[in-house]
């Protein structure tokens, strides 16, 4: 059969052109979504008089009956046919003759492939909204458990106050709750429909954008034909939003293969997400975090990659505009694979807080809070810190901690030191000191739980009727 385009053409298209321009092999993965934007299409078609109402029932039940074979893999997409779009419109006219031809009256490719792509995108969102919320979940679960377990907080990766062991997992909490928030902000972008702008310009057939986008429940539909079909911003928002999360979760996958080795032996992971070594039998490594952390580049690329695709296309469709499926197709599938491991992962970490615990026991993260003291018995800060600062170095020169000064060496430094220092040097002391908002006090760690909580239950009923949205 000639191409369904060809009727301009005289001579057949060069084989190295077909395999080089064809987008059968990725976009196949919009093939529901082809059929599911068609069906809407056609009845449309039908409400409108444009098509009979015979015409509409053979092609609907002939896009049934296609979808079906996808289902089972008993189509065979073919290169020549190019891409989705044309492979299902050749299978519909396979099936039901020279009528399923008329499928695509008042509609193009353009059009049709922009639709495609908001269908298949607004449902991985809430997708990925849901698993956000598992993995938000497993965090609160694993911080509700260690409301009093004290490690080493860190600037510059050194030592510098202690804080709750849920206080630094509530701040990924929180990092996720605003993936999350932009997720949820985009999916209004996304819900708008397309179809109807045909190649450009519109169409001189009487369609109804409108019902179209009642029938596929978009929100809206574009504006303006030019950009309804040149737009991919909704692409680029999601993988922008994509790689903010990609960067959190390699953010916490450093911190976790840190904790994990002998040297810190904070945490512990679970055998299941971890892998061993071929050559040296005591090994247990961190693959799941590692590879979620290199493959934070992949993701990145994908968003870089359209941004030069789009930089300088002028209005409207353009061949470039094919490069805009699979970055997106394969930062869904990195993004999915890295969150469908990450929640268990969380909820399976066992938590050394002896040793947690330790470190801080053998660290001057305490110091400033004797500087505190100071500036509560009057001295000025900047003297304080002086003070402070060579009581450490005495400390270091002496081979010993701050609790283990005696008190007469504490006065050698200033005499306003008394016996309440070693209290308020002890580490559930020094947490708790820090009783504001958004501190690492046990009192606001919990309420900042309890919060989490509340967001938690939101997030819940925005995901079960979104997920019914994106149906």
């Amino acid at each position: 059969m000639s191409k369904l385009w060809g009727g301009r053409f005289t001579k057949k298209t060069d084989q190295l052109v077909e395999e080089y321009t064809a987008s059968i092999m990725f976009d196949k993965e919009m093939a529901e979504e082809d059929i599911q934007g068609s069906l809407a299409h056609v009845t449309m078609l039908g409400k409108q008089g444009i098509l009979s109402d015979d015409d509409v029932d053979k092609i609907k039940d002939g896009l049934h009956r296609v979808l079906q074979r996808i289902k089972r893999n008993d189509i065979e997409f073919t290169i020549g046919d190019e891409d989705i779009h044309m492979n299902i419109e050749k299978s519909l006219i396979d099936d039901v003759g020279s009528v399923g031809g008329k499928l695509h009256t008042g509609r193009s490719r353009n059009d049709q492939v922009a639709t495609d792509m908001h269908l298949w995108l607004r449902k991985r969102v809430v997708e990925f909204v849901d698993m956000l919320h598992k993995l938000q979940f497993a965090l609160v679960e694993q911080a509700k458990a260690n409301t009093d377990t004290i490690l080493p907080g860190y600037t510059h990766l050194q030592r510098a106050q202690p804080i709750l062991f849920a206080h630094h997992l509530m701040a990924y909490v929180s990092m996720i709750g605003r993936d999350i928030e932009r997720l949820q902000d985009s999916y209004k972008r996304i819900n708008v429909l397309p179809l109807g702008a045909g190649a450009l310009a519109g169409t001189t057939f009487p369609i109804d954008r409108h019902f179209v986008a009642e029938q596929l429940k978009f929100d809206a539909v574009y504006e303006n034909s030019l950009d309804a079909v040149s737009d991919r911003d909704f692409i680029l928002e999601f993988l922008s939003h994509a790689s903010i999360i990609m960067m959190h979760l390699s953010r916490l996958s450093e911190e976790l293969i840190m904790w994990s080795s002998t040297e810190f032996n904070f945490v512990e992971l679970d055998d299941a997400f971890c892998t061993g070594s071929s050559i040296m039998p005591q090994k247990k490594n961190p693959d799941v975090p590692e590879l979620v952390r290199g493959k934070t580049g992949r993701v990145y690329g994908n968003l870089f990659g359209l941004l030069t695709v789009l930089k300088s296309l002028p209005l409207a469709y353009n061949k470039d505009m094919q490069e805009d499926k699979e970055g997106m197709f394969d930062t869904v599938a990195t993004l999915q694979g890295a969150l469908q491991l990450f929640a268990p992962m969380i909820a399976t970490m066992k938590v050394n807080k002896e040793q947690m615990r330790k470190a801080v026991n053998q660290d001057f993260s305490n110091a400033t809070d004797i500087a505190d003291f100071l500036v509560g018995k009057g001295m000025p800060f900047r003297q304080a810190h002086e003070v402070i600062g060579k009581t450490v170095l005495y400390c270091i020169e002496q081979n010993k901690y701050l609790l283990d000064l005696t008190l007469d060496e504490f006065k050698q430094f200033s005499k306003l030191f008394d016996d309440s220092i070693y209290a308020i040097l002890q580490p559930e002391q020094v947490v708790n000191a820090r009783n504001v908002y958004g501190g690492t006090g046990k009192a606001q760690v919990e309420a900042a739980i309890g919060r989490a909580d509340e967001a938690l239950a939101q997030t819940a009923s925005w995901i079960a009727e979104y997920m019914e949205r994106s149906r």
